[in-house]
């Protein structure tokens, strides 16, 4: 006695072997299909690589500027009016032990200028500041071109342009700038300052010449501090009482560090906004790719029903049309990934920034792509395997 048929069964090889023969028949269709997968898992994976390559970078500043540096500045009174911290304000806040170092800035309310014909009223937000001898130190802002203020040029007008202002004005070491109907001499140019913008945007001289040639009261309104790593949670504690012990609650004490921590939780913030934007033409992506299954399983009605004739089983149709569905979406979603990876790279280049690419994101990408897939093929296939042999063969 003969055993019972069993119903064939396709292995993986012959499944994408089948599928990838469906989808060979139509090629201008599968590559707009596979287009709108593509854009969309393009879109996730870039946003994610810029994003990271930006975060990266705002973390690799922190960690070589560190945040063991505290900013002091004069708060307000109790009756409402702008404070000031004393004149000897610095010297007691390097008094205090952990304290490393500590420059302190003036502003001394006049604006610089490139020549003397220039209208006042035009200051390119360019502002001039008093400063100590020890500010690059304390910010760790190197000098670019020329040099830094010495003990004989801060009595002097003498100025250092920072990164801003240099470029605003024009302005490079052995020209001069005018101030307050004078001319200075620019002997140094800085480079950019992260924790400190507002040194980028002034031209800096001495506390001494600050107060020969242009009246400055000689109080400080900005000291940035560094201290030991382990210390900066107590320094902060003694800073307002130690740089006023008469008003202490008029001092304000801030860590700039936190301004670039802020900026990385913004962009990250900003970057789930942009991955949801990458879903929905994910999705859109998908919808497509069930529109073009389903028009498959509407021609193909004649070789549905030949299949179904010569022995293939409805678990066969349905896997066959299941298996184009994923092989359409990883097609895209591979060429996706790469796109998504290129444009990443590209925009770091652009930018000067380390691209960096999260390993989970283009695996994310795909994974996403095949889910799409297999929702979107789950439909049509469906309908390919309810189909009848005879319906179907007799199908013009």
């Amino acid at each position: 006695m003969s055993e019972p048929m069993k119903p064939a069964r396709l292995a993986v090889g012959d499944l994408i072997r089948v599928g990838g023969a469906g989808l060979r028949a139509r090629p201008t269709r599968v590559l707009l299909s596979a287009l709108g997968i593509a854009i969309g898992i393009a879109t996730m994976v870039a946003v994610v690589g810029i994003s990271s390559s930006s975060k990266a970078k705002l973390l690799n500043e922190l960690d070589k500027l560190g945040t063991n540096m505290l900013t002091v500045t004069p708060g307000q009174t109790l009756f409402g009016e702008d404070a000031t911290l004393p004149k000897e304000a610095p010297a007691m806040i390097r008094a205090i032990g952990p304290v490393r170092t500590a420059g302190a800035t003036g502003k001394t309310g006049e604006n610089v200028y490139r020549t003397d014909r220039i209208p006042a009223t035009q200051t390119a937000g360019l502002t001039v500041q008093a400063t100590s001898l020890d500010l690059p130190g304390t910010l760790q802002t190197a000098v670019r071109s020329g040099v830094w203020l010495n003990a004989a040029t801060a009595r002097e007008r003498a100025v250092v342009l920072g990164a801003v202002a240099a470029q605003r004005l024009g302005a490079e070491p052995g020209q001069s700038v005018w101030i307050k109907g004078q001319w200075w001499t620019v002997v140094g140019v800085l480079e950019i300052s992260p924790l400190a913008p507002d040194i980028d945007r002034s031209a800096l001289i001495g506390f001494t010449a600050a107060e020969r040639y242009l009246n400055f009261d000689g109080y400080p309104t900005t000291i940035y501090t560094r201290s030991a790593d382990d210390a900066v949670t107590d320094v902060r504690g003694v800073l307002p009482r130690t740089a006023n012990p008469e008003n202490p609650e008029e001092v304000n004490v801030s860590r700039p560090s936190d301004a670039l921590a802020a900026r990385a939780a913004a962009a990250g913030a900003f970057t789930n906004l942009l991955l949801g934007i990458g879903a929905v033409a994910l999705l859109v992506g998908g919808v497509g790719v069930a529109n073009t299954m389903v028009i498959s399983v509407l021609e193909r009605r004649r070789e549905i029903g030949l299949r179904r004739s010569l022995g293939a089983t409805r678990a066969n149709v349905r896997l066959q049309f299941l298996t184009e569905s994923l092989l359409l979406s990883g097609l895209g979603g591979v060429a996706g990934a790469l796109l998504g990876a290129i444009v990443t790279v590209a925009y770091a280049t652009w930018r000067d920034l380390p691209p960096v690419l999260p390993a989970w994101a283009p695996a994310g990408g795909l994974a996403a792509t095949l889910l799409v897939g297999t929702v979107a093929g789950i439909y049509p296939a469906a309908r390919a395997a309810r189909m009848s042999p005879t319906l179907a063969l007799s199908t013009t």
